[in-house]
């Protein structure tokens, strides 16, 4: 019987029992004598439960319940509740991260006989992963709501929750779990050493982040026409933000500094976003073009690919964001060791003990040695790649990771400044938070202020 999407299963009469009757899933229920109020209070009510069910049909008995079953019927429900603006949000990622363990050791288990032991033995993969403590009581938490789901539909026992919920979470120094490092503001002199290497839409980007402290993704979802300019400081209400699905307006205020910087971004269509990859890209190809010295050839005037696999979006994404930033850390801080020969690369590898995910190469051509002999410190060969056995590698530099920073430890950093200049309260309605104790995450307390005190009273 083919799936109802649109319209209801109908109130139909039974004539040789002269019943009222209606079809869901291809079960056939009597209601009771034909249009009489029982009747009609009994279809609404078996209607009502089908809606609440997703249009799904009754479920099975909890004890005939696999928990790869409840996963594949708590995903369809995710895929439709998790969604904003019509796409799928980032919780749903994170969901089937959370449940691929579980569906790989315990798939075929009735639901039933999932315990607290088997919820320790899913965790203890996490933890065999490399996962840190906080990723990893998500996760549980995660798997935690699937099974309250199950209890909300009527798919499981209850009893099963109730085991699952004595599970506690992963303590700080009570486990042999690695530890997630805190997000630090970012120092002024490291953002002006990086602001060169990054292209000219991502560091004035850089610079309205910091002047006013916005998220990430606020700043790639800016538009003209979501900028209110009848005032002297201009008001701005993002299309979306994060705490949009909790009803929490966010009104982000741009002073001169920050007008300076948007006023020739502004001026284009009201619907089109301010800082484009797409815009990015053509601004370089114009000064390359530019920079050109010898004459340009026939063949070369236009060497755009026509259908191109991957072409630039029309605004910045939070990951592409931070990606920019982390190839302009590397150029700025990265330690220089070419041009050297392919040997002389791997032993500086292996003394600074460095992983080949360490070696970024900036280069226009791929030329090495095919050194076979040092499995994993071999780089991705191209058909362009020249095997030599001591041609000189240029072009070649380690990251420095501690210097390298993301866009969202900005907001910590003016974050910080903000709680220095104009207390806590300052930088709480500035950076869009509802309750103080969220600032002070974002907001490192100023310690030499208590030096100070400390020094006239202690």
């Amino acid at each position: 019987m083919p799936r109802l999407v649109h319209e209801l299963p109908k109130y139909r009469l039974h004539r040789p029992s002269d019943q009222a009757v209606v079809t869901i899933a291809g079960h056939v229920h009597y209601l009771g004598p034909w249009k009489s109020k029982a009747s009609r209070v009994a279809y609404d009510r078996l209607i009502g439960e089908w809606l609440a069910r997703g249009r799904q049909p009754q479920g099975d008995a909890p004890e005939e319940l696999t928990v790869v079953e409840l996963l594949a019927r708590y995903c369809q429900f995710a895929k439709g509740y998790y969604v904003k603006d019509g796409k799928p949000t980032g919780e749903l990622s994170n969901i089937r991260d959370a449940i691929r363990p579980l569906k790989t050791l315990y798939g075929r288990t009735p639901v039933s006989e999932f315990g607290p032991l088997r919820l320790k033995t899913v965790r203890q993969q996490m933890i065999e992963a490399g996962l840190c403590r906080n990723v990893i009581n998500a996760r549980i938490r995660k798997l935690t709501r699937v099974f309250a789901w199950g209890v909300a539909e009527e798919l499981i026992v209850p009893t099963v929750l109730h085991a699952l919920s004595a599970v506690e979470g992963l303590k700080r120094g009570r486990s042999d779990v690695r530890e997630s490092k805190p997000v630090k503001p970012v120092a002024d002199d490291v953002v002006d050493a990086t602001l060169p290497h990054l292209p000219p839409i991502v560091a004035d980007m850089v610079r309205l982040q910091r002047l006013t402290g916005v998220r990430p993704t606020e700043i790639c979802l800016l538009r003209p026409c979501d900028i209110d300019r009848q005032q002297d400081v201009w008001a701005y209400r993002p299309a979306s933000h994060k705490m949009d699905y909790k009803g929490q307006s966010r009104v982000i205020f741009f002073g001169p500094k920050s007008q300076a910087i948007l006023a020739p971004y502004l001026e284009r269509a009201p619907e089109v976003y301010c800082f484009s990859p797409a815009e990015g890209e053509s601004q370089r190809r114009r000064e390359m073009r530019y920079r050109r010295k010898t004459k340009v050839q026939p063949s070369q005037v236009d060497r755009r690919v026509a259908r191109p696999k991957r072409k630039p979006r029309d605004r910045y994404e939070r990951d592409t964001y931070r990606t920019a930033v982390h190839r302009a850390c590397d150029k700025a801080f990265g330690e220089a060791c070419g041009p050297v020969t392919w040997g002389q690369l791997v032993a500086l590898a292996q003394q600074k003990k460095l992983k080949p995910q360490d070696m970024v190469r900036n280069g226009t051509r791929d030329r090495w040695k095919r050194a076979s002999s040092v499995p994993g410190l071999i780089p991705k060969r191209r058909k362009s790649a020249v095997p030599a056995i001591a041609v000189p590698i240029e072009g070649w530099y380690f990251k420095a990771a501690t210097l390298r920073w993301s866009p969202n430890q900005i907001r910590h950093t003016t974050g910080t400044e903000l709680r220095r200049k104009y207390g806590l309260e300052g930088a709480q309605v500035v950076l869009g938070h509802r309750k103080a104790d969220t600032t002070q995450l974002y907001a490192e307390r100023d310690l030499a202020k208590a030096a100070e005190i400390m020094r006239e009273v202690g």
